[in-house]
């Protein structure tokens, strides 16, 4: 028998509904067919590009009974309410990162989708970069011994017009952090996916150059309970930009990864991999993005949905980042 299309609405018109309407339209199983924003205009032409219906606000989408999943793309300050209202609509939800801005609210979140029929995933799509499960396998596997250092630099460069183009961005209300929670939450999902969880020993939180409310620059020390340390680098103010880098180093052998690719693997006497990855544009222009493995992540929603394969990210794995980033933030 024929599987269904799934149809998807999009909550929001900004940079990440854009990637999130390239991988549905790239999906053969996926149609965007819904599309809500605070401005009506914005939504109208959101919808007429990738050929959806607009509506002219979030409770009119979630009442029309044709859309299966809702992305949930507006700034952070809105996810854990909007969330909570499309779970317990009956819709299930792609959850924009970071889920909520703190840990209390996304605990809300994991209720309600346990409480209603309905599914739940964070966007982390890196996780699904092929480099970035084979390092974990790498890891869990042992073959670098016990492992020494655990560390993640993420130097990134915004200029002040990435801040002052938005009302909210570097804001507390509505971003609930700067460069560790809007973009370095990534990195912490990579880093915590292959080595597994952390706690913090002691954090430097600051605003170094930007005008802003929140941080533009974090340095963290972290004690893993695999029991290595670590550091973790975050900013926005490091020009030009900078690769994001794991850097997993044991007493048998090490492992580096740049933007997600393995660029050196060493076990012993034995060099695997040695090699340099070109610098990323994403470092230093947020715009520059590969969306393909955000199709990856929604069609494993899809195929849960459907009884296929297992949820790969879920309430409970989005919270991770989080919780560690919510510790570094207790040292402001």
């Amino acid at each position: 028998m024929e599987q269904k299309m799934f149809k998807f609405g999009v909550l929001g018109t900004g940079l990440a509904a854009g990637f999130h309407a390239e991988a549905i339209k790239n999906m053969s199983e996926a149609k965007l067919v819904a599309v809500a924003d605070v401005d009506y205009g914005r939504a109208a032409d959101f919808a007429e590009k990738y050929g959806a219906v607009s509506y002219v606000d979030y409770d009119s989408m979630l009442a029309c009974g044709d859309i299966d999943a809702v992305c949930i793309c507006t700034p952070s300050g809105y996810h854990a309410e909007q969330a909570m209202k499309a779970l317990k609509s009956g819709k299930h939800v792609v959850l924009e990162k970071p889920m909520a801005l703190n840990t209390a609210d996304a605990d809300k979140i994991i209720k309600a989708a346990s409480e209603s029929d309905t599914l739940l995933t964070v966007v982390f799509q890196n996780r699904f970069v092929p480099d970035v499960r084979r390092a974990k396998e790498i890891v869990d596997s042992g073959v670098l011994g016990d492992l020494v250092f655990c560390d993640l630099s993420m130097k990134y460069w915004r200029d002040p017009e990435y801040y002052a183009s938005s009302n909210w961005r570097g804001t507390f209300k509505h971003d609930g952090g700067g460069a560790l929670i809007n973009q370095g939450i990534h990195g912490v999902d990579m880093l915590l996916y292959i080595v597994g969880d952390a706690d913090v020993r002691s954090a430097n939180v600051k605003t170094s150059y930007h005008k802003i409310e929140v941080e533009d620059t974090v340095v963290a020390l972290l004690d893993f309970k695999n029991g290595a340390t670590g550091t973790l680098h975050a900013s926005t103010c490091a020009y030009p930009g900078f690769n994001r880098r794991i850097e997993i180093i044991g007493t048998k052998g090490c492992l580096i990864l740049s933007e997600g690719r393995i660029e050196r693997f060493v076990v012993g006497n034995e060099t695997l991999i040695d090699g340099n990855v070109e610098k990323r544009g994403a470092s230093a222009d947020h715009t520059v993005m590969d969306t393909s493995f955000h199709g990856v992540q929604l069609q494993n929603l899809i195929n849960a949905v459907h009884g296929k394969e297992p949820l790969f990210i879920d309430g409970k794995e989005g919270r991770r980042a989080l919780a560690l980033i919510e510790k570094i933030y207790s040292y402001r």
